[in-house]
């Protein structure tokens, strides 16, 4: 079953984790979804990753070791 997270485009977060702008919001937003409809359950440590990934501040080597390591929970 599809579970919905909190998004505030106004304020920028989602699940409370602050975004730099609209772009890198919804870009995280729509990885987030195509992940939940894999099973992926978010959490706020978990979108701080993935932000992370999209803004280019970790590289795919290092969300590879992240989600292996479960570091998102």
């Amino acid at each position: 079953m599809f579970k919905s997270i909190d998004i505030d485009k106004a304020n920028l977060t989602i699940m409370g984790v602050k975004f730099a702008d609209l772009k890198t919001l919804e870009s995280t937003a729509h990885a987030l979804g195509s992940n939940m409809f894999e099973g992926f359950e978010p959490t706020p440590k978990g979108i701080e990753i993935i932000r992370d990934y999209v803004t280019g501040k970790i590289s795919l080597n290092e969300l590879v070791k992240f989600a292996q390591e479960k570091s998102y929970v």
